[in-house]
């Protein structure tokens, strides 16, 4: 089986008449953090949503675990093992952490989280909460009692008790205190060494500078850039025509 988790080539995607990706190729290799970086506006949601069947684009490739599987149903994705985190949160306020984590959870899938020989390797609810010991404390809590960083890593966390192969993050740090800001990084390195892989959509360079491997600058619909975040950091010029504010 390929390392390569995601292969998108070509990708023009539209909303209506408004041509918004313009032959996106973009890739994710398992068990690697990819940064989807650039200024608000430039594609970045737009891509994720395309990945993941939300939004359907006009022509392409896109081949999820071999498969292609460009225009196909959201649930369809899914079933690959791909997941979905939007921007927003979404958590169910009235149901304690407790409750938002079990009505989430399903049993993994062959090579769920990849080991390499293709042995299943569940999240379980308390791997789960070892992963995210912020959450251990607040269980009894109701979603709608937790902070803003507490709602973010209750939405990762339930998300993982699906058993996905890939994480896609929109803006995960946006609005969140430096010190849970921390504590998401570290919590996605902790993904990365389980063999999960994730797309890290994010404005915040500091940040996704700690957790990624490989970055893509979008830029009006197109990449920009793509190569190590080692790379990307130490090319100012690139950094300030693309992402300074």
């Amino acid at each position: 089986m390929s390392d390569l988790l995601i292969d998108a080539k070509g990708i023009q995607t539209y909303y209506g008449a408004s041509h918004i990706l313009r032959g996106i190729n973009f890739s994710v290799a398992r068990g690697e953090t990819i940064g989807l970086m650039g200024r608000n506006g430039m594609g970045k949601s737009t891509l994720l949503k395309s990945i993941m069947g939300l939004v359907k684009p006009r022509s392409g490739s896109l081949d999820i675990m071999g498969q292609a599987m460009l225009g196909r149903a959201p649930y369809e994705i899914s079933q690959l093992g791909i997941a979905y985190v939007p921007e927003g949160r979404g958590i169910f306020g009235n149901l304690s952490v407790v409750e938002n984590l079990k009505m989430a959870a399903r049993a993994g899938r062959p090579g769920s989280a990849a080991d390499g020989v293709g042995r299943r390797n569940d999240w379980t609810y308390d791997r789960v909460l070892e992963t995210f010991p912020r959450l251990k404390e607040r269980l009894g809590h109701g979603g709608q009692q937790l902070s803003g960083g507490e709602q973010q890593m209750l939405t990762i966390a339930r998300t993982l008790m699906g058993n996905p192969s890939c994480v896609l993050l929109d803006e995960p740090s946006e609005g969140l205190a430096p010190i849970i800001v921390e504590e998401m990084a570290n919590s996605i390195r902790a993904l990365k060494g389980e063999g999960v892989s994730v797309i890290l959509c994010e404005q915040n360079l500091h940040f996704a500078l700690g957790v990624a491997d490989r970055a893509y600058i979008i830029e009006k619909g197109q990449i920009r850039f793509g190569g190590s975040m080692a790379e990307l950091a130490a090319n100012e010029s690139l950094r300030e025509q693309y992402l300074s504010v």
